[in-house]
């Protein structure tokens, strides 16, 4: 189950940094997860400070 970035997002990319794949990117209001290529690892989930990242 792929990881979804919620509307909690501050935009600071803290996770995109900390994705192992690559599949976080900027979106116009949020960062956005590729689905597809989520590894499903977490790690964008546990240095996020407002946990917005969540499991689908």
């Amino acid at each position: 189950m792929a990881y979804k970035i919620t509307d909690a997002c501050i935009s600071c990319g803290a996770c995109e940094s900390e994705c192992p794949v690559g599949c976080i990117k900027p979106g116009d209001d949020k960062y956005v997860i590729d689905a597809d290529a989520c590894v499903e690892c977490g790690a964008c989930a546990s240095v996020c400070p407002v946990e917005a990242p969540k499991a689908e």
